[in-house]
């Protein structure tokens, strides 16, 4: 375990306190020529777009202390887990500012302890119901229209989400029909792709938003959204799952919704900052209303599923920044909150969250395409839902039997390295304290190794 330690301390090392990162009155390197990222060429001057990832993350740990283990525990025993997931992404232009873009996916394997027992879940990539199997489902399938405001253009990179080369600089984007809306909202660039970067749930996401989606993270919505040279606003309404972490989703609006509104400021040269709020609407679960049933003897156990409201809201708000600080330097932080009585609902159980980090291009060793990151993770649980899960109630997630609880740690490292064209491979570990919030479990590391591949 100490060993595992030191090598995630070393890359906090490597980011914060190395030589060439601390005198930053050096010169930067000298830039060198670009590098091909993709298996297969992408021409800007077609209004069509097809293009695929394939991607392999396998994950373990060994035994680690535990006095007792619950139905959602994480287990204490040596385990290994290999997630597959491929995607491919098509979309064609139908005028200059009006565009269709469609993705198929299949995830298959799975996750250590089948995806329970962590708040901050090593594997973004993993589906939370094994029993949905691999076969393909569609992912997304959106319309997405651009309304200038402007006559003046700026560069944009084409890619699966925009097909455009040029934007104006001052427009009205609505995106409609199947989607997930942190494709759009609590963005980062440093933390936001398990595919090249961190791979936990609570460092490429807001872990405490508990953002509308079914269990494989996506949902039917409207996005509207005003972009400016110096800032944008957007606003979703999307549909919420019938049951926590389901399948399928309610699409009553009447009942049951998921509201979300984002401003992003880019003012200071090299800094971004996003601020987001939700409100849920669903038939969600009171803590507190489970844990008096219990106490009066209604209930056997705490079960939050015996007591939800069709209607009842859940809230929040979040930010995130991400700053370069030139010479392949980037930082990066995020914090959020939502309200603790109301059952997690769709992402996971965190009530408060606070993260911090940061990556290095691999350009100062002359692999530009090469990146080195850290961060830092700590998830909290409001009184009600730690109390909850004391007295034996289980989450979508959580559930060891009962809880001391104490706040979940989480140190992540990762080195992706650059192997050919669209070829990347990645190794990393996570070390996790008080996993599922509980001091008498734990601490663990959880090693990865990560095949990415883009065509």
């Amino acid at each position: 375990m100490e060993l595992r330690l030191i090598c995630v301390i070393t890359a906090a090392v490597v980011l914060c306190g190395h030589p060439s990162v601390a005198r930053s009155q050096e010169a930067p390197p000298a830039p060198e020529t670009p590098v091909i990222t993709t298996i297969l060429p992408h021409d800007d001057d077609r209004r069509w777009w097809l293009s695929g990832q394939a991607n392999l993350i396998g994950q373990g740990h060994g035994d680690f202390d535990s006095p007792y283990e619950g139905e959602h525990s994480l287990r204490a025993i040596d385990e290994r887990a290999l997630s597959r997931l491929w995607t491919v992404y098509s979309g064609v232009q139908l005028a200059s500012h009006v565009e269709v873009l469609v993705a198929i996916e299949s995830a298959g394997g799975r996750g250590i302890s089948d995806a329970l027992g962590l708040a901050g879940f090593t594997n973004l990539d993993v589906v939370r119901n094994p029993d949905l199997g691999a076969a393909p489902y569609l992912a997304r399938a959106m319309f997405h229209l651009t309304m200038p405001l402007t006559s003046e253009t700026a560069a944009a990179t084409r890619g699966p989400f925009s097909l455009a080369t040029t934007v104006p600089v001052r427009r009205l984007d609505i995106r409609a029909g199947k989607l997930s809306v942190v494709d759009f909202f609590d963005s980062n660039a440093v933390g936001s792709d398990s595919h090249l970067q961190f791979t936990n749930w609570a460092v490429d996401n807001n872990g405490a938003y508990d953002y509308a989606a079914d269990t494989r993270g996506y949902t039917y919505g409207l996005i509207v959204e005003y972009a400016a040279p110096q800032w944008t606003i957007r606003g979703a309404e999307a549909l919420m799952p019938t049951v926590a972490n389901g399948i399928d989703l309610d699409w009553n609006l009447t009942r049951s919704r998921g509201e979300n509104v984002e401003i992003e400021l880019r003012e200071v040269p090299g800094l971004v900052v996003r601020a987001v709020g939700f409100a849920n609407h669903a038939n969600m679960g009171s803590y507190t209303e489970a844990i008096d049933a219990f106490h009066n003897g209604s209930d056997p156990t705490p079960t939050i599923e015996a007591h939800r409201l069709a209607g009842r809201v859940k809230y929040g708000i979040g930010a995130n920044a991400e700053y370069s600080l030139g010479g392949g330097i980037r930082l990066f932080g995020r914090t959020g909150w939502n309200s603790g009585d109301t059952e997690s609902f769709a992402y996971t159980e965190v009530n408060d969250t606070a993260a911090i980090g940061g990556d290095i291009s691999g350009a100062r060793w002359h692999r530009i395409a090469d990146r080195i990151g850290v961060a830092f993770v700590s998830n909290g649980l409001s009184s009600e839902h730690r109390e909850y899960l004391r007295l034996g109630g289980l989450g979508f997630l959580l559930g060891d039997g009962t809880l001391r609880y104490g706040r979940e740690t989480i140190v992540e490292s990762y080195y992706t390295a650059h192997v050919w064209r669209g070829v990347f491979g990645s190794g990393g570990g996570t070390f996790i304290a008080n996993p599922g919030y509980n001091r008498d479990r734990g601490p663990t590391f959880v090693g990865m190794a990560r095949l990415h591949l883009e065509f």
